[in-house]
């Protein structure tokens, strides 16, 4: 019995996973606890060269993993998601000094988790093909799903576990292999709990490689002529990058990107209610997540109303270290993305935003800020600020209140709130988006539906079980006759 998914680091720490775990072709990085710099673990850093290898063995053994029944696949998925569970306190504890996320947080993730395990390995015993119709006599036309062969999976480090699950899971229900790349700001929980558990859960040697890199990696990932499809989840800049270079290559490529969200609140909303969505949606994780409440547009009648309320809401949260704390923000990730937020939250003061509450940060620290008289051209309505600040823009009617949600590249996720649903639907109709949201915040997960977005946010429907089988399959066309049939030359 495996006693802990970290236990054994003697064996996996500053390694690579390709079926066992070895040295890295270019390296280690430490892997820091985010509320307090401290190093847990390195982790291994793949090079082009490991990544070629893991490739090559990832290509033969995916031929043989495609012979295996699909419901036997699917046992090892589902020994994956029960391991998983009863593992689940270490796995939480790790999330929370790993990414700075609050407890609550991590046992949602591991929850969640479980689910898109259990609902990918579901994919095993689901029908592979239909039987299509012909207008030859004496001719069976089968359309039938098969896999796509070796699957590059990229994750970002915001929700490691769960990015990764979303993708790992249905590709190799489908009868893919896997090269994952988890980000090497947490590659432990992102890349190192995917090996150990599944090497207990029985997958065989080859199907499954953890390949924690930044850009080289990467890179060498896309390209690889054995790696026939890229799934990507991460920034708009990398994603276009990713996708130019699969595109090049004629692969199939899913990019899940970045989003400035619109918050719509009407003036029938429920005011406290929705400061409460709001602020969730502003605030969880410190703001670091795509789904983020990135633009709260608020009707003039309410915005005074409103806006006390978020402040008030607001003196009420407290920052500090969640591994030690009950609080309901923890560190950012790294100085980088603590400074470039407030360099927006700066940039934005500059041009007449007012500062109604934060504001201010002790290192990755960052007090919950509410920005007031926010307006199109501040950095704080056009940028995805990816940090724990709220900005809030006020409208006159709903017409104004759809071109504002709207008038962004992006077009991942959407909210609207208010009281007459059918004023609610008619605004949510208008917004360009892949998901929107009546009477509820932004960061709304399920594995039911489809997550993905539009225009600078990625390619489409990425991920849910509605998808998940087109996704990570292709179809392919069969006819049979007994006979070969006379043809006229």
């Amino acid at each position: 019995m495996l006693d802990s998914p970290f236990a054994s680091a003697q064996e996996w720490n500053g390694k690579i996973y390709t079926g066992a775990w070895v040295e890295p072709g270019l390296g280690t990085a430490d892997v820091l606890e985010k509320a307090t710099g401290k190093v847990l673990a390195q982790t291994g850093i793949a090079s082009a060269e490991d990544v070629a290898r893991a490739a090559a063995s990832a290509h033969h053994a995916q031929a043989q993993w495609a012979k295996v029944p699909g419901p036997i696949r699917g046992d090892i998925l589902r020994r994956f998601s029960e391991l998983l569970a009863e593992h689940a306190a270490p796995v939480v504890d790790q999330m929370i000094r790993e990414t700075g996320t609050i407890r609550a947080k991590a046992e949602w993730e591991v929850r969640m988790t479980v689910r898109e395990i259990l609902e990918a390995a579901a994919l095993g015993s689901a029908p592979t093909g239909i039987q299509a119709a012909s207008a030859e006599v004496g001719r069976l036309s089968v359309a039938r799903r098969v896999p796509v062969g070796v699957v590059g999976i990229i994750t970002p480090w915001n929700s490691p576990l769960l990015l990764a699950a979303r993708a790992v899971g249905p590709a190799l229900a489908m009868g893919n292999a896997v090269l994952l790349k988890p980000d090497v700001q947490s590659p432990v929980a992102g890349g190192v709990l995917y090996a150990r558990l599944f090497q207990e859960a029985g997958l065989p040697a080859g199907l499954l490689h953890v390949l924690p890199g930044a850009i080289e990696t990467g890179q060498a990932l896309v390209k690889d002529p054995a790696v026939d499809m890229v799934s990507f989840t991460g920034s708009t800049r990398a994603g276009r990058e990713v996708g130019a270079v699969a595109g090049s290559l004629l692969k199939r490529v899913s990019l899940e990107l970045g989003g400035n969200n619109p918050y719509v609140v009407l003036d029938d909303a429920d005011i406290e209610r929705a400061v409460s969505a709001g602020a969730f949606g502003s605030y969880f994780h410190q703001g670091q997540i795509c789904l983020t409440a990135g633009r709260h547009l608020v009707h003039e009648r309410i915005a005074e109303t409103y806006t006390d309320a978020l402040v008030r809401h607001v003196e009420k949260l407290t920052v500090g270290d969640p591994y030690t704390s009950d609080v309901q923000l923890g560190p950012m990730v790294n100085e980088r993305q603590a400074e470039r937020a407030e360099k927006i939250l700066t940039d934005s003061l500059a041009k007449g935003a007012k500062l109604l509450a934060g504001g201010s940060r002790d290192g990755l620290f960052f007090e919950p800020t509410v920005l007031g008289a926010v307006r199109p051209g501040m950095a704080a309505f056009d940028e995805e600020i990816f940090g724990p600040i709220a900005p809030i823009t006020t409208f006159s009617t709903d017409e104004e209140a759809i071109a504002l949600a709207n008038q962004t590249g992006y077009g991942l996720v959407a909210a609207v709130v208010g009281k007459d649903l059918a004023r609610a639907q008619r605004v949510a109709d208008g917004i360009h988006a892949g998901i929107v949201h009546i009477n509820d915040q932004t960061l709304i997960h399920e594995v039911y539906g489809p997550i993905g977005g539009t225009g600078d946010s990625g390619n489409g429907f990425n991920h849910s079980t509605l998808t998940n089988a087109d996704q990570f399959s292709e179809w392919q066309w069969v006819t049979t006759r007994t006979e070969v049939p006379e043809y006229p030359f």
